[in-house]
């Protein structure tokens, strides 16, 4: 991999571990089987496509709720959700490997196809799925930055 130019600071909304799903507004979100497997947070300085504060993942030990890091981003996520894109920032503070990024990848797979169930389930439609590994960088530049929109929470309900 090579080195990131990309420092972001991420707010921990999801320790690893937990099985609460929270949203970046705090509110719950659901209650999963399985344990969450890396720290789940937002990026409070940019807004994603779906309307929301940028979604992070910080690999690496758990984190508390709530605390502030800031982190080198190597890549990013591509999710569908309900129709919506949603790119997810993949962070840690040294380089992830080709194995990792698989790992990432393969569980957001998993997690697009549960997410589509848990909606089925809510009664909400449009398209799941995972895109794959993208660049950082390119995440970044479609996203908003905060500053620049009124923000004060999703744009459509979780």
């Amino acid at each position: 991999m090579t080195k990131p130019s990309i420092q972001v600071e991420v707010i921990i909304e999801i320790p690893r571990g937990s099985f609460l799903k929270r949203g970046s507004t705090g509110q719950l979100d659901f209650i999963s089987p399985l344990p969450c497997p890396f720290n789940y947070g937002s990026i409070p300085a940019f807004i994603g496509l779906e309307g929301d504060l940028l979604d992070a993942v910080v690999l690496g030990p758990r984190l508390p709720l709530g605390s502030k890091i800031s982190v080198s981003a190597w890549g990013a996520i591509g999710v569908y959700d309900r129709g919506l894109y949603d790119d997810k920032l993949i962070c840690s503070s040294s380089p992830i490997t080709l194995r990792q990024q698989q790992l990432i990848v393969l569980f957001f797979s998993f997690y697009a196809k549960a997410k589509c169930l848990l909606n089925i389930f809510r009664g909400r439609q449009g398209r799941h799925g995972c895109t794959g590994w993208g660049s950082a960088k390119a995440a970044i530049a479609k996203a908003t930055p905060r500053a620049e929109m009124d923000w004060h929470g999703p744009t459509i309900p979780f």
